[in-house]
């Protein structure tokens, strides 16, 4: 019986030994890296989506806000106080992003009407008739959610609600 549980420990670790060294080793960095270059990108922007310019006429009017970037569904500006940057601000059109549009439907707290809820502790964000994103990111320590909730509120909120309607519309 000795004889026999060694030759099947050997058996057994011959096997195990033939599946290890069969199984495909995983790829090199390298060869990751090539493989995601080559694989085709999905766009994360509905092609429904509004330009980012469209966006420019609805943030708060003020020589403290800065226009930093725009794109295809979403504008952004910096807000500047005494030479320093307190918080950023954008506009997204979430037009087919509805795991971003959840995230408002249990929310007991408003601006101006519309649905308002933290991201994180640095970020608070605003959705209009599901489909546009405004949120005010701080930059500063100093810059509080009551400070955030203040710059929602200078936002021309409903003229994106009217662009929301508008664009609504033109899709039925």
């Amino acid at each position: 019986m000795p004889h026999l549980q060694k030759i099947l420990a050997s058996f057994a670790l011959a096997f195990l030994l033939l599946v290890t060294a069969c199984s495909p080793s995983p790829p090199s960095r390298f060869e990751q890296a090539q493989q995601e270059s080559t694989q085709p990108k999905v766009t994360a922007v509905s092609p429904e989506a509004k330009a980012g310019g469209e966006f420019n006429r609805f943030f708060p009017q003020s020589k403290d806000v800065v226009f930093s970037q725009e794109k295809r569904g979403f504008a952004q500006a910096k807000l500047k106080q005494d030479g320093k940057e307190m918080a950023t601000l954008s506009i997204v059109d979430l037009n087919d992003n509805s795991a971003a549009i959840a995230k408002y439907e249990d929310s007991l707290e408003t601006v101006a009407g519309y649905p308002v809820v933290e991201v994180g502790s640095t970020g608070t964000g605003l959705l209009i008739d599901n489909r546009f994103q405004v949120k005010v990111l701080s930059r500063d320590p100093d810059f509080s959610s009551s400070d955030r909730r203040l710059w929602l509120e200078k936002f021309d909120l409903a003229g994106l609600g009217n662009m929301a309607v508008a664009t609504g519309e033109e899709n039925e």
